[in-house]
């Protein structure tokens, strides 16, 4: 193909005649969703900012000893007594209030997603192409779009993170259903199960702990659009990372980074704590429906108990 052709593609102008046609016809939609997310972060930050530090590292601290054990309640009481310490207390709350509305808008959006792409071969080949651009596409382009359309505050912040966390939600519930053992579900079809009931009692519990860990991915992906999500306005931990990089402050930039750390480490654990529980049961659950499988593919009538 000659060069000149090639040499006169563009894609910009189309690009930027698409926003601005979004952003002129869309506006009334994106004040909604700015005003709803808006009203979810500053409620949430609310509630996590309003008690007492101590309080509510008791309470975290009461959460990892009743899920994980002393090892991590130790861990949380005094990670999160250094962060009170060190001032950044409410940094950290404000970034966590926008990790979870983050974590469960994407959440609630992708499982439904992935339960329609694991029951459907057509609407899976057809997400695939568009989950793989969203993996690969720099955040900082989530970011952009958003600010155009959002303006600049904490909604594109949770906007860019709710694009850039989607794709794990939707893979790996997909590839939790699509595990489950064909014998388990045409026990439950054996007995009279409906569809809807085999996924929601069978499947789903059994492809749980995939599940889980596409939340766990979820909120890992949410907590490191932080950073970015600063650069758009969003306050918290995010925009002191900013600001120490902007202004050179090595101090600032590493005590901000730490508190970081200490955020995703307590919730990387607490999530990975829940998929283990949820493996211990769904074990139990394949097995006991397991047993009617066996009997039937053998032959042995099951015996009445005396």
């Amino acid at each position: 193909m000659p060069r000149e052709l090639l040499a006169d593609v563009d894609l910009a102008s189309p690009v930027d005649s698409l926003v601005r046609w979004i952003t002129s016809t869309l506006d009334p939609v994106f004040d909604l969703v700015s005003d709803a997310t808006s009203f979810f972060v500053t409620a949430l930050t609310d509630v996590l900012t309003g008690p007492p530090a101590a309080a509510l590292i008791a309470l975290f601290t009461l959460l990892a000893l009743t899920i994980r054990g002393w090892s991590l309640a130790v861990f949380t009481a005094l990670a999160f007594l250094l962060v009170d310490q060190m001032g950044f207390w409410s940094e950290t709350m404000q970034t966590l209030a926008l990790v979870l509305i983050a974590a469960g808008v994407a959440i609630a959006l992708g499982v439904p997603f992935g339960l329609l792409a694991a029951r459907s071969r057509a609407v899976s080949a057809t997400m695939r192409p568009i989950l793989d651009f969203m993996q690969t596409m720099p955040a900082f382009i989530y970011l952009l779009v958003a600010v155009i359309f959002f303006r600049v505050g904490v909604v594109p912040g949770v906007v860019a993170s709710v694009i850039f966390a989607l794709p794990p939600a939707v893979r790996l519930t997909e590839l939790g259903i699509r595990q489950v053992d064909r014998e388990v579900v045409e026990a439950a079809d054996a007995f009279g199960s409906r569809t809807g009931q085999t996924l929601r009692q069978v499947q789903i519990p059994l492809a749980m702990p995939t599940i889980m860990a596409g939340v766990n991915q979820v909120i890992m992906l949410s907590l490191s659009m932080v950073v970015i999500a600063g650069l758009g306005g969003a306050p918290g931990l995010g925009a002191l990372v900013v600001r120490s990089v902007t202004r050179l402050e090595i101090g600032l930039g590493f005590e901000s980074g730490l508190c970081v750390v200490i955020l995703a480490i307590f919730l990387d654990r607490v999530t990975e704590a829940f998929r283990d529980r949820v493996s211990i049961e769904q074990r139990t659950t394949g097995t006991l429906l397991r047993q009617p499988a066996t009997q039937r593919s053998t032959g042995e009538p099951r015996r009445a108990r005396g």
